[in-house]
């Protein structure tokens, strides 16, 4: 960027290195890319690919400039903030506005909410997966790796959690009536069409409806008569509100025939409407099949949300979680704790995408020489194609293990590497706690992203700790040079 009259150069920010929070480290990260010539330009030649085609940077109002929108997506992502708490830190913030390029010339110029989502959006999951590339290898010359030292490897899964609430069938029904009538009333206000004046009244009787089905439960007595007087009850309570639905759903369709040639933009809402009452329609068939002819309705039919429809109810078995919503996550971290790649895994097994992650993470960092995995990753396939990729796997096998497949599991060089695995763990818990415990974004698109750029923050926060480190042990070094000689002049 062209610097401006009275603004700080960034090589000469001064951070307080004392200070453990999070958002100068990761300043200290992009600061130690910035000044480094050759990963800068490395970096910035990917990041004009989120340009959008159609701009002419020579013309027209100056946008956000590519390193503004690097620093705001990754201290987003490792502050674990929402849009409304990065602006106001981007407001007020004085040692990040001077890594943005402001001065006290220009300290009334504030960031728009809408401008930093904007921005933030226009990175995509391939652009951050080669920035990804590029800040891991500068942060092995950071921290000493030898150019000839091989790469030792862990790789787990854990599920990052969409932002979704508990599914069930008739509430699932409620969000694909509200979706519907809420935008007709709109719709037909704006064209002047009858029958949805009273939309915010029906809403309200399809909520009280909804609500009377939630609040029954089953009964636990003994008595018969009384279990089929509350069963009876339940279902009738759920006829009710499907009775209501359906008629609510027949008025809707029979307005969206009405409207004769819409504009574009009524399209797009007609579309959008009849996109939730297909919804409404799934969960009606679901609803009846389950309450009323007694069915068990298959995994495979359900949908657990129809806001983020990627969603996917994933049970790991582990002790107080039954469930979680969301997606698994792959992850393969190195000895010096860089993330070198990750996956985001639809509607696949840890068994599923062991040897294909391993191979991608092998075509970017071709020193990848060994890596340890848990025992959901283990099939024969993967023990044989793995062996073919890496010089050692450390792949515990399921089940009774033979004389030979026990001699190598029981051996001190496995059981050590097993010891070691366990780190892994620990990075996965560091990007839950900076960005990857729930995922703020919309869309597939938006979740993969969402997690792309919380593995580039994770590294470039990394690179900010190990260069407060050495600077600690500068100050700590100057500091008993001068207690040494206050002592000796004593």
């Amino acid at each position: 960027m062209q610097m401006k009259i009275g603004e700080l150069a960034i090589k000469n920010i001064e951070f307080d290195f004392r200070s453990r929070d999070e958002i100068p480290e990761l300043l200290m990260g992009l600061r130690s890319i910035y000044c480094n010539r050759e990963v800068r330009d490395r970096v910035f030649e990917v990041l004009l690919d989120i340009v959008p085609d159609d701009v002419d940077t020579n013309n027209g109002r100056s946008g956000m400039d590519l390193w503004k929108i690097l620093v705001f997506g990754t201290l987003r992502l490792s502050c674990n903030w929402d849009y409304d708490k990065l602006m106001d830190i981007a407001n007020n913030h004085r040692t990040l506005r001077l890594m943005l390029g402001h001065n006290a010339m220009d300290s009334d110029y504030r960031y728009a909410l809408q401008t930093l989502k904007d921005n933030i959006c226009l990175f995509t999951p391939e652009v951050l997966d080669r920035i990804n590339q590029i800040v891991v290898k500068y942060g092995h010359d950071v921290i000493g790796k030898k150019a000839d030292e091989d790469l030792r490897a862990g790789c787990d899964s854990f599920v990052l959690e969409t932002d979704v609430h508990y599914p069930t069938d008739i509430n699932l029904l409620f969000d694909a009536m509200r979706k519907t009538i809420i935008p007709i009333k709109a719709l037909s206000n704006s064209l002047g069409l009858p029958g949805w004046g009273q939309g915010s009244h029906l809403l309200k009787k399809v909520k009280k409806l909804f609500r009377k089905a939630q609040q029954l439960k089953r009964s636990t007595s003994k008595d018969d008569s009384k279990r089929e007087k509350r069963e009876q009850l339940i279902i009738d309570a759920h006829l009710g509100y499907l009775e209501l639905v359906e008629s609510l759903i027949i008025r809707a369709k029979e307005t969206l025939l009405a409207v004769s040639s819409p504009s574009i933009v009524a399209h797009l809402k007609i579309q959008k409407i009849k996109k939730y009452i297909t919804h409404a329609e799934r969960q009606i068939d679901q609803i009846r099949r389950r309450v009323v002819e007694g069915e068990t309705i298959p995994h495979n039919e359900k949908v657990f949300s129809l806001f983020e429809e990627h969603t996917e109810w994933i049970s790991k078995g582990k002790a107080g979680v039954s469930q979680e919503l969301g997606l698994k996550v792959c992850v393969i971290k190195d000895q010096f704790g860089f993330i070198l790649h990750h996956r985001v895994m639809q509607k696949e097994t840890d068994d599923q995408i062991a040897v294909r992650i391993i191979q991608e993470t092998k075509d970017r960092f071709n020193q990848l020489s060994e890596c340890s995995f848990d025992k959901g990753f283990h099939s024969p396939y993967n023990q044989k194609e793995l062996a073919k990729i890496l010089d050692k796997v450390i792949l515990p096998r399921k089940g009774k293990l033979s004389a030979i497949n026990k001699e190598i599991e029981n051996s001190e060089e496995f059981r050590e590497a097993r010891r070691k695995h366990s780190a892994v763990e620990s990075s996965i818990n560091a990007l839950e706690n900076h960005g990857l415990d729930r995922c703020r974004d919309h869309g597939l698109h938006g979740f993969k992203r969402y997690v792309g750029l919380a593995v580039v923050a994770r590294n470039i926060q990394i690179i900010g700790h190990i260069v407060r480190q050495r600077e600690l042990a500068r100050l700590q070094r100057i500091e008993n040079k001068l207690r040494n000689k206050s002592s000796m002049a004593l």
